[in-house]
């Protein structure tokens, strides 16, 4: 084999070397775009459960201040039921 013949070879596995990690590459940053995605959609989800917690425990707190308010209503109305 002489010397264009070994130019010629190595020029035509050039690209194939090239065409295979320019795959490999290509699979890497699907992996990565993958992973972004993920983060993404936690982190909305995430945000949405912080926001439900948050009208949750607003909620429970309007319901313990309302059964406070019956509680002291049903003490005035024991008391005056008492008293007759």
């Amino acid at each position: 084999m002489d010397t264009l013949d070994m130019i010629s070879t190595s020029a035509l596995i050039l690209p194939a070397v090239i065409v295979i990690m320019l795959a490999i590459q290509a699979s890497r940053l699907r992996d990565i775009r993958q992973m972004l995605q993920d983060a993404r959609r936690k982190a909305r989800l995430l945000s949405i459960d912080e926001w439900e917690n948050k009208e949750l425990r607003s909620a429970l707190r309007a319901e313990k201040a309302h059964v406070a308010q019956l509680q002291r209503k049903l003490v005035l109305l024991q008391l005056s039921m008492s008293a007759v």
